[in-house]
């Protein structure tokens, strides 16, 4: 009995430390998912007249893509859970408070801002 009870107790404190966990930040830039996965604008902006990053990536949010966070030091390309939450930043370097799940490929934007 003793013992079931101190399991319990662990599982507990356990399960609510998981519960709290704290969300981790991500650096990159704000980007549609098909430059994201070439690795730049370049392409795309001729392809699309398109004077810079921002103008790039609502041109191609516009033909249906869609956004992702881009860490170009990592090769790693974030699907980000709302389009809304990021899109002010569309071709901006930024920093991501938020929690990525793998399981689902989902970064859960919880708070952005611009990276300095």
């Amino acid at each position: 009995m003793k013992k079931t009870v101190i399991l319990i107790a662990a599982l507990s404190v356990y399960n609510f430390a998981f519960a709290q966990k704290k969300a981790d930040t991500f650096t990159g830039e704000i980007m549609d998912k098909q430059c994201a996965q070439m690795g730049s604008h370049e392409n795309m902006m001729k392809a699309e007249g398109a004077k810079n990053a921002k103008e790039c990536t609502l041109a191609c949010l516009k033909n249906g893509d869609t956004l992702v966070l881009f860490d170009s030091s990592a090769k790693k390309v974030y699907p980000i859970d709302s389009d809304k939450k990021v899109r002010e930043y569309a071709g901006e370097r930024v920093q991501i408070n938020g929690d990525y799940d793998s399981d689902q490929n989902v970064l859960r934007v919880k708070s952005v801002a611009p990276a300095h």
